[in-house]
């Protein structure tokens, strides 16, 4: 008997990373078959369901009721998400600092001087919110 070659897999992340991009240029909140026509309707919308659904577990969408089915909005931006994947991988650590001192180490140059900029102009921005115009280059 022949081998088949396996299916081609997206990679990892990738079709939650299309209905939140098809959400955030939305101007509001979204049904599936909106997000589903959004995405130029190349997925089931079973499939859309399944991962705005997920989406929702993981905090990422808020949903409203919409007639019988939901309507859904993400709940960062695309900077936000992403601090709070940071910030969840952290949280999985049980040695934060060696886990911190490998990412800084491996920052580019760039990266690491606005780093320090933040953390050495952003007071009280640094544990809580970040301050209004923090890591703008604009002045």
């Amino acid at each position: 008997m022949a081998e088949t070659s396996p299916a081609r897999r997206r990679p990892a992340g990738e079709l939650e990373a299309s209905v939140l991009a098809a959400l955030w240029a939305a101007e509001g909140p979204l049904s599936p078959a909106a997000v589903q026509s959004a995405l130029g309707g190349r997925l089931a919308r079973t499939t859309v369901t399944t991962i705005l659904t997920r989406l929702h577990d993981k905090g990422a969408v808020s949903r409203s009721r919409a007639g019988r089915g939901y309507a859904y909005s993400p709940l960062q931006d695309s900077a936000g998400l992403t601090a709070r994947r940071m910030r969840n991988e952290l949280d999985k650590q049980h040695d934060r600092g060696t886990a911190l001192a490998r990412f800084v180490s491996q920052l580019t140059i760039e990266d690491a001087e606005l780093l320090r900029k933040l953390l050495g102009g952003a007071g009280d921005g640094v544990r809580g919110r970040p301050q209004p115009g923090a890591g703008d280059d604009a002045s």
